[in-house]
């Protein structure tokens, strides 16, 4: 018998069912009755990670404590969890054939013919283990990404076969998502695609212990008992996942379906007393009941896909129900905004983020906002390019350097006020080469940045190659923006202020990630009060 239980989550019918959201809820369901939980992301795609996709492709690229670049799931875990994830919580198929290759050219498997079976399904079974094998957790809930039936998920789920045969009955339990469709022509909810999901599932060996059911209506007794029948599961663990509405009403909703009972029961767990859920609760009693509203522009160049700013978005919603405020955010592209069309594009914001990015498109725009921000007090925060940004306006329009710009986008500025890392400078590989994780910072008392955190040293996650220029700092304290937040090894400013302005913050690293339900990021809490405080102002 295995001291770690393994919970399996895999989705059917269409993708986009919410397996992290189901995941991350009987995760947080387990915690709260006292069990030691985890949960890890496996993705069928052949990148090594997510840190050189597009946004467009995948959503944000979710970075944890040790650096790893990882699905935006990982931010669901860890902001539901309140527990940080790490490189071991996401594999990919990339990383798994590299793996299994780099053994071979060493010589590893002593001249064998290496084959999907058994080596890669060996490894996404030692990948699977890795972190029940540390001791830390009760429970490891592996979410496989993908639909069953795609060609690229076969290996993950013929080691998941295996992996139970291995373990013994008790010890793994498989929980798969379905859809239940609602045809409005029939007025029918329709059974057959959950059906057809579980055949395909059951043909690879592995038949599912729960069925968590996607329904926009909800789910009557003689359905879930016809379910029960033809996909061979008890009626009890037919579950019901109606569309609710926010994510942090599916722990709730799951409890109310008893999921967390079922799985208890199933891996034969002491069924401790009920789940603690009060924090929640009060959280979501604030999200649903807010006491005034405020309107925050987001200007990006990814606004097409809020996924790409997954954690910012979820980190507003936690700092909007700590100051009991609804924040609306008005998604704005960066490439429409041009100096004489700003006022119509911005002049509704009661605060302004400017969203980190990377390359030349949509620079201009950024820049645009953050002299609107500046030159009419209002709150103002940028997020790694953000403050770049916030760095070049200043050096432009306040310091006089017309021309200046970052390395990135003009390598022919004669004012580089931003710069290629030194570290960076002769890195020639993309993927996982940037300056990642999680650094030190310490902030200078008496500043903003001080009064926020309410101490003197912090610990912030990074993604980025290049960084504010040392050669300037002077220049740029004396008219008025302050380097508050310095890394004390490498000397890195971290943080920018102005001295004359209600609220006007740049972060280099990227707070949105360390934001979670329980424990909302300091910087947006303040940020939102700010913009509350400038709402108010204005009537």
């Amino acid at each position: 018998m295995s001291a770690t239980k393994y919970i399996f989550v895999t989705g059917g019918v269409t993708s986009s069912l919410g397996k992290g959201i189901v995941a991350a809820s009987l995760a947080k369901l387990l915690q709260a009755r006292g069990f030691s939980v985890t949960i890890q992301k496996f993705d069928p795609y052949l990148n090594i990670d997510p840190g050189t996709l597009n946004p467009y492709e995948h959503g944000e690229c979710y970075v944890t404590d040790d650096g790893a670049e990882t699905d935006l799931d990982l931010g669901h875990y860890e902001r539901f969890l309140s527990t940080p994830t790490s490189q071991a919580n996401n594999v990919t198929t990339g990383r798994i054939y590299n793996t299994v290759i780099t053994k071979e050219r060493q010589g590893a498997f002593l001249g064998k013919t290496v084959q999907i079976v058994p080596h890669i399904t060996d490894e996404i079974k030692r990948n699977i283990q890795l972190l029940g094998e540390s001791g830390k957790y009760d429970i490891v809930i592996t979410e496989i990404g993908g639909c069953v039936g795609d060609i690229e998920s076969l290996p993950f789920l013929e080691a998941v076969r295996q992996f139970r045969w291995e373990m013994g009955p008790t010890e793994t339990l498989v929980i798969h998502l379905t859809l239940v469709p609602y045809l409005n022509a029939a007025k029918e909810l329709k059974t057959k695609p959950t059906q057809h999901s579980v055949k395909q599932l059951s043909e690879t060996g592995i038949h599912p212990d729960i069925l968590v059911c996607r329904t926009e209506h909800p789910l009557p007794p003689e359905l879930r008992k016809k379910i029960a029948l033809f996909c061979n599961v008890n009626i009890n663990s037919v579950i019901e996942s109606i569309d609710a509405e926010t994510i942090y009403d599916v722990p709730l909703l799951m409890k109310k379906e008893k999921l967390d009972e079922r799985v208890l029961a199933k891996l034969k767990l002491p069924n401790k007393s009920e789940p603690d859920l009060e924090t929640w609760k009060v959280f979501l009693g604030k999200l649903k009941n807010p006491l005034s509203e405020i309107n925050i522009a987001l200007v990006g160049k990814y606004v097409e896909l809020p996924d790409a700013y997954k954690s910012i978005s979820e980190a507003f919603i936690h700092a909007g129900a700590m100051n009991e405020c609804k924040v609306k955010i008005r998604w704005i592209s960066s490439e429409q905004l041009q100096k004489d069309s700003v006022q119509q594009f911005l002049g509704f914001a009661d605060g302004i983020l400017v969203a980190p990015g990377f390359g030349e498109r949509g620079l201009e725009g950024k820049i645009a906002a953050v002299q609107f921000a500046r030159e009419n007090n209002i709150p103002f925060f940028g997020i790694c390019l953000g403050m770049q940004c916030a760095v070049i306006e200043f050096a432009r329009n306040v310091l006089g350097y017309k021309d200046a710009s970052s390395t990135e986008m003009n390598k022919e500025t004669s004012h580089p006020v931003i710069n290629m890392m030194e570290s960076q400078k002769d890195v020639t590989m993309k993927g996982g080469t940037m300056r990642l994780g999680a650094y030190p910072c310490e902030l200078v008392k008496g500043s903003k940045a001080h009064a926020i955190y309410g101490k003197s040293k912090i610990m912030e996650r990074h993604r980025h190659r290049y960084e504010f220029n040392n050669k300037y700092l002077k220049q740029y304290e004396k008219e008025g923006m302050l380097a508050t937040g310095i890394n004390p090894e490498t000397k890195l400013v971290e943080i920018v202020e102005l001295r004359d302005h209600p609220f006007f913050i740049g972060s280099q690293f990227h707070p949105e990630l360390k934001s979670t339900v329980e424990n909302p990021h300091p910087i947006f809490v303040k940020f939102v009060k700010a913009a509350n405080d400038f709402a108010k102002g204005k009537k």
